[in-house]
């Protein structure tokens, strides 16, 4: 049980750092592009982009023990291509030394939180609701200061998203040992809804992080 167990997290862990490896190829190779960048922030596409990973996302959490493992992994490249395209901007706004430095600070922060939920033998599922309930309160808070437009609020709905994201970390990578007892028989689909559950903390990570302490823009 412990070598499945320990060949399903290097799965995960693997498709993980592809989706992450092919979402900021794209948003680099993006930024680069002036005519994208222009088609994709200056009218609707970057909206339509957004409806289209959210779409994806749901339908992929929803779907996914239905899927065929090939259809499962297509799903969840092409969702990490699109966040790619509407993450290109980052590129622009801050210092490539910004971003890799806050990336390699979102990798130890990641690393340290699924490490703790991986070798607690506690079962996190009762933190899911607490955390959910905070990340409710997070999008009212984003929804309030869009008409707002506060930097305060900005801070603070990055802090706690990063709190909220850095325990669903632990709380995934957990939860993941729990999978085995009842969908041993898809492994690849397991590895893929983890990979995907696990790309999405990452990623928000990341953004908080980079909103928090990235220290401007480039000018």
């Amino acid at each position: 049980m412990k070598s499945v167990m320990k060949n399903l997290f290097y799965r995960i862990f693997l498709w993980m750092f592809i989706g992450l490896v092919v979402t900021f190829a794209t948003a680099y190779v993006t930024s680069l592009n002036t005519t994208m960048m222009t088609n994709i922030f200056s009218g609707y596409v970057r909206y339509i982009l957004i409806i289209a990973e959210i779409g994806i996302g749901i339908f992929l959490s929803a779907k996914v023990w239905d899927m065929k493992p090939a259809t499962a992994t297509c799903l969840f490249l092409l969702y990490t291509f699109l966040t790619g395209l509407t993450l290109s901007a980052i590129f622009i706004v801050y210092k490539i030394t910004t971003i890799r430095f806050i990336f390699a600070v979102s990798a130890v922060l990641f690393g340290i939180f699924g490490f703790l939920g991986k070798i607690l033998k506690l079962d996190l599922t009762k933190i899911s609701t607490f955390l959910m309930m905070m990340l409710i309160g997070v999008l009212i808070l984003v929804a309030v200061n869009i008409f707002i437009g506060s930097s305060m609020i900005n801070t603070i709905i990055s802090c706690i998203s990063l709190i909220v994201f850095l325990g669903y970390t632990a709380y995934d990578v957990n939860r993941i040992k729990y999978y085995m007892d009842y969908r041993g028989d898809k492994v690849q689909n397991l590895a893929i809804i983890g990979a995907f559950s696990l790309y999405l903390d990452y990623i928000n990570i990341f953004i908080d992080l980079l909103h928090l302490f990235g220290g401007g823009s480039k000018d």
